[in-house]
């Protein structure tokens, strides 16, 4: 039996037009929803399946504002049985700072968690740190990167994409591992799992760490990509040309 722990995060939605905010350190994101990072979601499918197979149970936790409620409830929904929000001022807080309070929330918690899944990055800072900064925290084996795993008794084996092709490592339990998307597909939440994510009692907590904040100075946008476009013709006098590029891309044979 694997009792999972999966961290998860709100975040802005980043499919479309970004903002930056006055001081260039966060996302403005008063014209857009907020969602969870496409790697979270990977984590908490692949967490359901792991505790499934092996008869465990599976938590998910977030750390920042109280609307972070709806996500969780998102991951209820998805199968996971339980779920606990620290509430934060998340402006404040840095990876540093993310970690030490999963890292003390797993040490005071009655439950044993033998994997902890976070998402390898979040979509609106990318830190790339708090998995592995957990994992020095509660000094266990920690794994970025990761797309697939599974239990082989008292260990874990876990596959990611590397340079040379898919690197496979295997590490003891406890562990921590990153979750990178690309290797499971995320399911949909079902009307039962919606039932139970309504009537989920969301354990809230508050946080008891000073803050040492993020250290960052600001985000900035790549420019924007030129485009440009190409007119063929106008009428029949543009069919011609249409064939050729439509037979140069490979979509018409000739």
């Amino acid at each position: 039996m694997v009792n999972v722990l999966v961290c998860i995060k709100r975040v802005p939605e980043t499919s479309g037009e970004i903002l930056l905010s006055q001081d260039a350190r966060s996302i403005d994101a008063r014209h857009v929803g907020y969602t969870l990072s496409e790697h979270d979601e990977c984590a908490i499918e692949l967490g359901v399946g792991l505790a499934a197979d092996t008869g465990g149970d599976v938590r998910v936790l977030s750390i920042g504002t109280a609307e972070a409620a709806e996500q969780l409830r998102h991951a209820v929904a998805l199968g996971a049985g339980a779920a606990t929000l620290i509430t934060v001022d998340p402006e404040t807080y840095g990876p540093a700072d993310v970690a030490a309070t999963i890292a003390a929330e797993v040490r005071a918690s009655e439950t044993t968690y033998d994997l902890i899944l976070v998402g390898n990055d979040a979509a609106d800072t990318g830190d790339f740190q708090v998995g592995v900064r957990l994992g020095y925290a509660l000094e266990r084996p920690v794994l970025t990167g990761i797309n697939t795993a599974e239990i082989h008794g008292s260990s874990v084996q876990a596959r990611g994409a590397g340079p040379q092709g898919t690197d496979v490592f295997e590490v003891p339990l406890p562990a921590v591992i990153a979750v990178q998307e690309g290797g499971v597909e995320p399911r949909y939440p079902s009307i039962r799992g919606r039932i139970k994510a309504k009537r989920l009692t969301i354990d809230r907590k508050d946080s008891h760490i000073e803050p040492v904040g993020s250290g960052r100075i600001r985000l900035t946008l790549p420019p924007a990509k030129p485009s440009t476009v190409q007119i063929l013709g106008e009428g029949p006098d543009a069919v011609p040309a249409l064939v050729e590029v439509l037979a140069a891309s490979g979509v018409l044979n000739r």
